[in-house]
């Protein structure tokens, strides 16, 4: 096969199982999740708008992660629904490089955000009298504008790349979505750079909010430490469990995506995990 660069290449989502029984109950179950998820996140990020009580930092960047999630999970299953209804695993060229622009962006603002979450929970703890510096509106407001536009410029990086490389007709995805990983690695040509594009973003945009997030947490149980009162301490560790959870069960099911991806290119195996990532965490995140 010849490799080429054309917006009609057809690529091949291999998705979860080539069983024909199970389509329709796959179908159900994910519409259910997604039609689910959607609704309970926006019910989040539409109260906290329209309630004044709920105008903190806390809850601002609550509402921003549930918009987030939404979009995170409307990105990599829509696709796959609309494949299973009309009984084809087939995306375009251009339909998968913007699914894989899309993915990136959550999922680097979801990591942003969790981070800018920490930092706002260290303020509260920590510096209780500078509480009121981050409550102010146009801070929050900035640290989300940020959010948005490193995750944006990043995006857009990994996909520019990914346009110079070249690929060859009828490409088979081992996935259910354009996973940037799997996609890069099925390129015909020389894919170095782009390896170490991903290893430096990995650094910079994930291993950086990651540590700010240790670092956050770490000051925090110090503080705690401190306080003389075992309700005190209560209250203290109830205000950071939820977001504890959340960095727990974000960071562990990207790591399963990741190391699935890289060590098989079975279908099933790579998709599991992703389905924990992409469908299961922004679910779960309103009950947390």
């Amino acid at each position: 096969m010849e490799p080429q660069n054309d917006t009609q290449i057809l690529e091949i989502l291999l998705g979860f199982s080539e069983d024909a029984e199970l389509q329709p109950f796959m179908f159900g179950l994910f519409l259910s999740m997604h039609l689910f998820t959607v609704l309970v996140n926006l019910l989040i990020t539409l109260t906290t708008i329209s309630d004044s009580h709920l105008h903190t930092p806390m809850y601002f960047f609550l509402s921003n992660l549930s918009f987030v999630d939404v979009c995170f999970t409307t990105t990599t299953i829509l696709k796959m629904l609309v494949n299973i209804q009309m009984q084809g695993k087939v995306i375009t060229y251009a339909g998968c490089i913007t699914q894989m622009c899309f993915f990136t962006l959550f999922v680097v603002l979801d990591n942003l955000l969790l981070a800018v979450m920490a930092y706002a929970r260290y303020v509260t703890i920590c510096h209780p009298l500078h509480y009121m510096s981050i409550k102010n509106h146009a801070l929050c407001g900035l640290l989300a504008l940020t959010s948005w536009i490193v995750s944006a410029l990043n995006s857009l990086v990994h996909s520019l790349m990914v346009f110079q490389l070249s690929f060859c007709t009828g490409l088979e995805i081992p996935h259910f979505f354009c996973e940037p990983n799997q996609v890069v690695h099925c390129a015909c040509s020389d894919t170095f750079v782009n390896d170490l594009l991903v290893y430096i973003a990995a650094v910079l945009v994930g291993g950086g909010p990651l540590a700010g997030i240790l670092y956050s947490y770490s000051k925090i149980v110090s503080s705690i430490q401190k306080i003389s009162s075992a309700q005190g301490k209560r209250k203290a560790f109830s205000t950071c469990a939820s977001h504890l959870s959340l960095v727990s069960l974000f960071y562990s099911t990207l790591l399963g995506v990741y190391l699935s991806s890289a060590v098989t290119q079975n279908s099933s195996s790579t998709a599991t995990p992703s389905v924990m990532c992409t469908v299961v965490t922004p679910m779960l995140n309103p009950f947390i």
